[in-house]
This record gives structure tokens, C-alpha cells and sequence, in this order.
């Protein structure tokens, strides 16, 4: 009797490399070691049903919880050889990772956990932690929207003011990116009040204080500046409106733009080894005095008053061209046309140029004289009517550049006041400006989180609490990313050289500092073949070509979690 033969393949991809690195990280026991689960739990245990969840978010970008079952069983041998488990496809149901997403929206649980993951990488990578930065985020879904839920509207930073959204706060370290707090609120809630519980999660995960603690303009409220001062903690942020109005920033600005007050030149070292002229600024020192917990505390602040080059010429060109725009508008304002109602009487006329110059925002930079013009016509008698005399009033406006009051509005932009409590030992006004402009840490934090591959939005789920344990099990997919770019980076520095054949098209371009984006893209295009001829059984996989060997040792992982799911494979060359 003719034995029946079977073929199947897999792709497996990055799939093995992910799970070394979850596993490296421990994701797995300290899962199960944070969230017991209760005694009817059966198959594989809460952190091993994470450790796959995640291991297809990351590898599909997708983390819709009905798309996870498909994907295994398309990968079922792939799954069980990389996590040396018993995988079944019921460990993986929609209920289960629904049951997964409930554990981790426990506010207690998840902090004790997020604590515990964070010490290891201060403690393998000698991370002395000096900076951090915080920042929030907004995703937006279609949502039913509940009298205290998740899910309310609220001011959108992206832009769809028309859906509900839930706020996130992320706080990362310096210098990795590596994200320490994620705070789940509803979408309405201000960012102020954000500030201080993620700094004191912060403070709770790194055990230390004394570090610089970065934010926009929204951590500047004088509660959080005062209350970093009395933990001994620092700040630096640019003040807004409500901490510095315009005339105070006037007064400020005022000595520094007209050149009363010498400047400081800020430069930065580029790639290429020239150092570009970015700003100038100076600072000054400001008595402040605010009540903490009862008690009254004094401190001195550091004001530095910065000018970006690079703002101010963004900011003029802007200017002239709503200059141009208001000066044409202004011009042609009475003009005749077909249909176009033209002004009569003075009064209108100059509200509507009022109104012109508000628009576009160049109120005193534009002169703008009137003329009239009386003209007198005679109308010829036409049957009944008798001959008479029609007057017409005919006003012109025309717009005229204040160019003195230009040059000092172009010498107004550009400037920025940041307040920092840092000592300048500890922080010098060019290193507080080059700080600063490193914001993109948690910006690019945020990028992924949000975007690919984590793709935490649009949500596709309505429950509140899964809601909350989805954001979560995405800041630990975060985590994820940045140390697998780490752990590249710094080995391609130690041995100062580069990394090449990342870049589809252009496969001699190297580079020394490659995203984990592309490190996972390149670690496509491998295939497990598994062939059945009645009771025998072989398999074959994919040879690793040379870029996916180099990677893996970059990431100082063996050869062997790639080739141990089919032992009787031949060996690559």
C-alpha cells in the first residue's frame, strides 16, 4: 500500500529571533510572576501566551486578537521549536489574549511589574541614568463613548476632534529611548496634570534622584517645576503664555534681540565634522516661591532666553508671505468685478481691511492710506422718468510696508524662553539647548507606538480595561525594539564598523546605527519545509545568508534558534 505524502512550509521568519529576545529579557516568568492566574487556567500560562502575542504584533504589526489564532496555525511547528512549549491553537482563542489584556489593566500588578522589568537593563547595560523625557500622545477610534469611560472626546492630537480618544503617557531614558512609565488615561484629561505621577513611577522604577526630567511646554505649570525642586529632581522646558505672557516675554527677549546683552553661540558637532552655527541665547537668573505639600519653598531658576536660527528664518519667511498675501488682499479689496460688492462708505471699508490684517496676522507691519473719488454722471430722461444726476463714491485703500516695523518683528521671532533648575555645572546653556532638541527620543518612542510596527492605532476594541492592557502590552513590545537596536548599535560602535544590506535596492549602503524596522525586515524570506511520507518525517529550512548570520551576532544570539527547528537540515556554508 502506497504511503501518502505530505508537504507543508512555514514562514518563519523573524519569529525565533523575537522569541530569543523576549526570552532574554524574561519576559515570560516575570509575566507569570506579577499576574497568578486563578486555578482553572489551563495550557500554556499567562507569559507564555504573551510572549506569542506579542511575538506576532511585532512580526505582523497587527494586534487584532482574531487575527493571532490564523496566524499560528500557519506557524504551529515554528512556535512550539522556538519557545521549546506545546503550543495549541486553543492557548491562543480570542478569550485567552482578552484574558491576557484584563491581567494587565491591573493598575497595582502592572506597576510592580513594570518596576521589576526596568532594573535588570540599568543593572546588565551599567545604565547611570541622568535624563529623562516625557511626553503624551492621543489615539483616536470609534468608540462608544461613556459617562466616566476611556473614551471621551477631548482636544485631538490627531487632528480628529470628532472621534473619542484615551490618553498616553510615556516617559523614557536617555540615553536608549528605553521606555520606564506608560500612563493610560482618558482622552479628555490636560496634560499638566500628567507630569507628576509619571515622575514619580519613574522615580519608583530607577530607584534614583537628581536626574534632569525634560518636557514641552506642558510641564512647565509652576506645581510640577516646584515639586521636582523639593525632590531633588531638575527640569528643563520652554514656558508658555499662561507661565510667561507676552509682555514679560518681551521684556525678556528685549535686551537680547537688540543687542544691548551679548550672546552666547550654540554649535553642535555633525556627522561630517563641522559645527553649524543652530542658535544664540543668554540667561538670568529668577527668584520663585510656591507652596508643596504645605510647605512654602524658594529656589532660583534659571531663565535662558534661546533664539533658533533656524526658527526665526522659518518664522520670517512666513511673515513675508502673509505679508504678501494681506498686502494683495488689502489692495484689490474694492476692486470692481462681476457680482463682487464693492464699499460705499469709509467706515466698512476699513473694518474690512481690519479684518484682512487680523487674518493674517500682520497687524502695524502694513500702512494702509485711503483715497475717494467723487464722480457725478447724468442720466438721460427714458420715457416717464426725468433726467438726473447719479453720484458714485469711489474708495481706494492700498497696502504700504512698514519696513522698520518688519525688521523689528523678523528680530522678535525665533526666541524662546526655557527654565531649568540645573546648575550650570551640571548643565550649561549650549548643553540645555542641545537637550532639548533631543526631544525626538520619546517623539520617536511615541512614532512606533503608534505607527509601525506596533500599530496601536485604530484600536479595535471597546472595553475600557482591554483598552488599557493593549496600550501596556505595546510599551512592553517598545521595550523590545529599543533593546534589539541597542544591543546592534553598540556592538557595530565597539567594533567600529557598519552594517550593510539593510536597504532594499541598494545593497552596499551601510550603516552604523540600523532600526530594529530594518534589522526584522531583513530577517524575512526564511522558510521551515516540513515533508511527511507515512511514519518518517524531514524538514528543511532556509539557509541564513551572510546579513542574517551578522545580525545575530550582533544581537549575541546563536546560530542554533534558527537551525534546531530542523536538526536534519544541512548546515549553511
Amino acid at each position: 500500500m502506497a504511503e501518502t505524502l505530505t508537504i507543508r512550509s512555514e514562514r518563519v521568519d523573524d519569529i525565533p529571533l523575537l522569541v530569543a529576545q523576549l526570552d532574554r529579557m524574561g519576559v515570560q516568568p516575570l509575566l507569570d510572576a506579577h499576574f497568578p492566574t486563578h486555578g482553572n487556567w489551563v495550557g500554556l500560562s499567562l507569559g507564555w501566551v504573551t510572549v506569542l502575542w506579542l511575538t506576532h504584533i511585532l512580526s505582523e504589526a497587527d494586534h487584532r486578537l482574531n487575527h493571532v489564532q490564523p496566524w499560528a496555525q500557519q506557524r504551529l511547528q515554528t512556535l512550539r521549536g522556538a519557545t521549546g512549549q506545546q503550543v495549541h491553537l486553543l492557548d491562543l482563542s480570542d478569550d485567552r489574549l482578552a484574558a491576557v489584556l484584563e491581567a494587565l489593566s491591573d493598575d497595582a500588578r502592572w506597576q510592580g511589574f513594570e518596576g521589576a522589568f526596568t532594573q535588570p537593563w540599568l543593572r546588565v547595560y551599567d545604565l547611570q541614568p541622568e535624563r529623562v523625557r516625557l511626553d503624551s500622545t492621543t489615539a483616536s477610534g470609534y468608540w462608544r463613548v461613556t459617562e466616566d469611560g476611556l473614551f471621551p472626546f477631548g482636544h485631538s492630537k490627531d487632528h480628529r476632534p470628532d472621534l473619542p480618544q484615551v490618553k498616553v503617557m510615556l516617559s523614557v531614558l536617555e540615553p536608549l529611548g528605553l521606555p520606564v512609565a506608560t500612563d493610560v488615561v482618558p482622552g479628555q484629561r490636560a496634560d499638566d496634570p500628567l507630569y507628576l505621577p509619571a515622575i514619580t513611577r519613574v522615580r519608583e522604577s530607577v530607584g534614583r534622584r537628581g536626574l534632569l526630567y525634560v518636557g514641552d511646554c506642558k510641564m512647565g505649570a509652576l506645581e510640577t517645576r516646584a515639586w521636582l525642586q523639593a525632590g531633588g529632581d531638575c527640569y528643563l522646558c520652554p514656558l508658555a503664555e499662561i507661565q510667561l505672557p507676552p509682555a514679560v516675554l518681551a521684556g525678556s527677549v528685549e535686551p537680547v534681540s537688540t543687542g544691548q546683552q551679548p550672546l552666547t553661540r550654540i554649535t553642535r558637532l555633525t556627522a561630517t565634522g563641522t559645527w553649524p552655527h543652530l542658535a544664540d541665547g543668554d540667561e538670568r537668573l529668577e527668584r520663585l516661591t510656591a507652596e508643596v505639600a504645605g510647605t512654602r519653598l524658594t529656589w532660583t531658576e534659571r531663565r535662558l532666553v534661546v533664539r533658533s536660527r533656524q526658527l526665526a528664518r522659518t518664522g520670517a519667511a512666513a511673515l513675508r508671505a502673509r505679508l504678501a498675501k494681506a498686502q494683495a488682499a488689502v489692495t484689490t479689496l474694492n476692486d470692481r468685478g462681476r457680482g463682487k460688492r464693492r464699499f460705499t462708505e469709509l467706515p466698512a471699508l476699513q473694518a474690512a481691511v481690519e479684518a484682512i490684517l487680523t487674518r493674517y496676522r500682520v497687524q502695524g507691519l502694513l500702512a494702509v492710506p485711503s483715497t475717494e473719488r467723487v464722480h457725478t454722471r447724468r442720466l438721460r430722461p427714458y420715457g416717464s422718468r426725468p433726467a438726473t444726476v447719479q453720484v458714485e463714491r469711489d474708495l481706494r485703500v492700498k497696502a504700504v510696508v512698514d519696513r522698520p516695523a518688519v525688521a523689528t518683528a523678523i528680530g522678535r521671532l525665533g526666541w524662546r524662553v526655557y527654565a531649568t533648575n540645573a546648575p550650570p555645572e551640571q548643565l550649561s546653556l549650549a548643553q540645555a539647548v542641545l537637550a532639548y532638541r533631543s526631544q525626538y527620543l520619546v517623539e520617536s518612542a511615541i512614532g512606533r507606538l503608534k505607527g509601525h510596527p506596533l500599530s496601536l492605532t485604530p484600536i479595535y476594541l471597546q472595553r475600557d480595561d482591554h483598552a488599557t492592557g493593549l496600550i501596556r502590552l505595546l510599551s512592553v513590545g517598545l521595550r523590545v525594539l529599543t533593546r534589539l537596536e541597542c544591543v546592534v548599535r553598540r556592538g557595530l560602535a565597539a567594533a567600529q564598523t557598519t552594517l550593510a544590506g539593510l536597504y532594499v535596492g541598494n545593497p552596499t549602503r551601510a550603516t552604523a546605527r540600523p532600526t530594529t524596522e530594518r534589522l526584522l525586515k531583513r530577517v524575512e524570506g526564511l522558510t521551515l519545509t516540513i515533508i511527511r511520507e507515512g511514519r518518517r518525517r524531514r524538514s528543511h529550512l532556509t539557509s541564513l545568508s551572510r546579513v542574517q548570520r551578522r545580525i545575530l551576532a550582533l544581537l549575541d544570539f546563536p546560530v542554533d534558534i534558527y537551525t534546531r527547528l530542523c536538526p536534519d537540515s544541512h548546515k549553511p556554508p
